[in-house]
């Protein structure tokens, strides 16, 4: 035997060092401050930096920023929650996010503390132990602005990083809040000419140290850019734009000068600012030092009226890398060239190292709007598959080289045509996830039937009755919907293989504009739907697991997280986005909303209200010979935000074919400079005439007689 090398104890000796170590052990949990409060959060999230990010996604025990990890997989790691136990998933809390429209954020939590945003870009603290709100921050976007965004005043979320929580707020301005206490740390306004319609919905994202944010506006007539800032100081560290400027002046760099060759100055782009804003997609390979972004559509549409000539317009619809530190370009595929049909590669795309031709390859996975999923090499950009996940009209497929093989169809825009997928998309903002222990991504897809044709009258920011939302300062260059489409709506859930290039399985849903996704090591999906449900499936089969009623429709993504080592899966709900203003799924209503679940969780949920549709408007008294007129001005000002009245039912926004009467005949009272104002309606004085208003009403009121049932 060894020796021991320690004296012998007497007991009272022993009993003494106890009692010292209790008391120790005491002192230091009186240390220890309690969590959920203030000290607490700032030693918490003064923890998230690159260090916190690469160890979490180990293990992903938080939930740290908007796509989980630097890759964006949204695939968690946790696997308490499985196939065998999920129909035990119950509601722990839900929390009331006091809104009425859109909620697309993705909730953050780190240790229990989870960062949430609602419309109008108001962020909200909550500790996840209880339920209860920690602090909300109000960044008062003015409501008068709400119009200057295409497509709801929604917020995906926010960014954390060192003690700091960073929201991008609706009207362009990135905000830095102390993460403790919601007090504001510094403020920038990231809008480069305030004449411009710029708006911001996306989440930001910190890549070594720097808050990246881009921006949205390409409907209105607005150059692309994004930006870096100095997380502690808010300083601006650079700035890359998407696509050229002026050719009359030098250009910001040699990327911007080999753009430019991809244009036709006839159609003078730059006054329009030719768009490509990239208003969501990033990504980041900390090993490569390279982060990526997806750009957006063309400004205008129709390609022949910014560029007559064609062209690839670059760097319009493309996936591009850039040095983190410096905003250099380093490489771009673009998946859309010469975008014709606001095919944004904005979506979400996800980064993976998988086998291709059974050689490992660092990838990009990515589905656009254009209806084709990709795989690009994200080391260089090459191009290596692409397969259609719907079907397209526009193109039969793309060649070794990575361009697409258009069909006849796609430029011919001097009538009505439906192009499949249109602009809603195959694919839109709502998140798609990758398990690496299937090999799928899971992702929804859509269909929202459109007819376009090029405005050949068209001219920038002139009054173009006809032109959707013309005179709200949207500057497509085309005409929706002059005929009707022939195919029909759809929303599927689609679990895709992206090295045979093939779906594994799809489950049909009610309605396009479904929620993201979200799957985990406990072999299960997540996802929430238009038709007001949150719902768990086998990430290897698709069978149906469990489900849940959400009262409105689920248009975010969930997340999952431990807190005090159980597993919490949350989801902020809240229907709206461009869809959402004039379509819905579901008869009930209610406040932006999350909901936190647990197996094991009994708590009741919300009440919900069912949605409160009048009868088709009848006898408001107006001129047969107003209704034509009345239609061009109903579609330059109101059909995306109010829909077709009578045929639609209304979606966060109420359809007008179905308002008491009194409100269409007293409708000058509501347009100028009215009580819904407050709420984000826009004024049109100046923009209408009180004439205007009757013809608006014939039509209002003329569609409602036409399609009326008759006795």
């Amino acid at each position: 035997m060894k020796p021991n090398p320690f004296p012998v104890i007497g007991r009272r000796t022993l009993a003494c060092l106890l009692t010292l170590l209790a008391f120790a052990g005491s002192a230091l949990a009186q240390q220890a401050p309690a969590k959920g409060s203030a000290a607490h959060i700032s030693t918490t999230v003064n923890k998230v930096n690159a260090a916190f990010m690469k160890n979490n996604a180990k293990q992903t025990a938080d939930w740290p920023s908007y796509g989980l990890d630097y890759a964006e997989t949204r695939h968690s790691k946790l696997n308490q929650i499985t196939t065998n136990n999920v129909k035990e998933l119950g509601l722990v809390w839900s929390y009331n996010l006091e809104s009425s429209r859109g909620v697309e954020s993705t909730p953050l939590v780190v240790d229990g503390i989870m960062y949430v945003t609602a419309s109008w870009s108001i962020v909200h603290a909550v500790n996840v132990r209880t339920g209860q709100r920690i602090w909300t921050f109000d960044p008062k976007v003015s409501r008068e602005a709400g119009y200057k965004g295409c497509c709801d005043v929604v917020n995906r979320g926010v960014a954390l990083h060192e003690g700091k929580v960073f929201v991008a707020a609706y009207d362009g301005r990135l905000i830095a809040l102390d993460a403790a206490t919601g007090a504001k740390v510094w403020e920038k306004d990231t809008i480069i000419d305030r004449k411009f319609s710029y708006t911001i919905t996306g989440a930001p994202r910190v890549f070594k140290g720097k808050v990246i944010i881009g921006n949205g506006g390409a409907e209105y007539g607005v150059r692309g850019y994004i930006t870096a800032y100095d997380a502690k100081t808010g300083d601006q560290k650079w700035r890359w734009f998407t696509v050229p400027g002026d050719p009359s002046k030098p250009f910001e760099d040699e990327s911007m000068a080999r753009a430019a060759k991809t244009w036709d100055p006839a159609g003078k782009w730059w006054e329009a600012g030719g768009g490509g804003t990239a208003w969501d997609a990033m990504a980041f390979d900390p090993d490569l030092n390279l982060m990526y972004i997806g750009t957006g559509n063309g400004s205008p549409w129709a390609q022949k009226k910014r560029s007559p000539a064609g062209g690839d317009n670059l760097y319009l619809a493309s996936i591009v890398a850039l040095n983190p530190d410096t905003g250099k370009y380093v490489w771009h595929y673009q998946e859309t060239p010469g975008d014709n049909w606001d095919y944004t590669s904005t979506q979400p795309m996800i980064l993976a190292d998988i086998k291709v031709g059974n050689k490992p390859r660092k990838v990009i996975l990515h589905a656009p709007k254009n209806g084709f999923f990709f795989v690009i090499d994200r080391t260089n950009g090459k191009f290596i598959s692409a397969k259609n996940f719907v079907d397209v009209n526009w193109a039969t497929g793309y060649d070794k080289n990575g361009r697409p093989i258009e069909t006849a169809a796609a430029r011919t825009a001097d009538r009505p045509r439906e192009i499949i997928p249109s602009a809603f998309g195959a694919r839109n903002w709502h998140s798609m996830s990758y398990n690496p222990a299937t090999g799928l991504v899971y992702m929804p897809v859509q269909g929202v039937p459109l007819t376009l044709m090029d405005n050949k009258d068209w001219k920038f920011n002139a009054d173009r009755p006809g032109e959707p939302h013309a005179n709200m300062g949207w500057n497509l260059a085309t005409f929706a919907n002059v005929e009707p489409p022939t195919s029909k709506p759809f929303g599927r859930l689609v679990a895709w293989d992206p090295i045979k290039q093939e779906a594994r399985w799809t489950k049909e849903q009610i309605s396009p504009w479904n929620g993201g996704t979200l799957t985990t090591a406990g072999n299960l999906v997540f996802q929430g739907t238009a038709d007001g449900r949150f719902i768990a499936y086998n990430a290897a089969t698709g069978e149906q697991l469990w489900e849940t009623p959400t009262g409105t429709g689920v248009i975010a993504a969930p997340s999952t997280y431990l807190v005090d080592g159980k597993q919490y899966v949350s989801i902020a709900v809240g229907w709206g986005g461009v869809y959402g203003l004039a379509q819905r799924a579901t008869d009930r209503q209610g406040p932006g909303t999350v909901y936190t679940f647990a197996v094991g969780g009994k708590a009741q949920p919300p009440a919900f209200v069912n949605y409160q549709l009048g009868k088709l408007v009848a006898g408001v008294k107006y001129d047969p010979a107003h209704v034509p007129a009345g239609t061009g001005l109903y579609v330059s000002n109101c059909v995306f935000c109010h829909g077709v009245p009578g045929v639609d039912r209304g979606g966060n926004i109420p359809n007008l074919g179905y308002m008491d009467a009194s409100f269409i005949e007293n409708l000058d009272k509501f347009v100028f400079n009215g009580p819904a104002s407050a709420r984000g309606m826009p004024d049109f004085t100046g923009k209408l005439s009180p004439d205007d208003v009757q013809k608006i009403k014939a039509f209002i009121q003329g569609t409602a007689d036409a399609i009326r049932p008759k006795n």
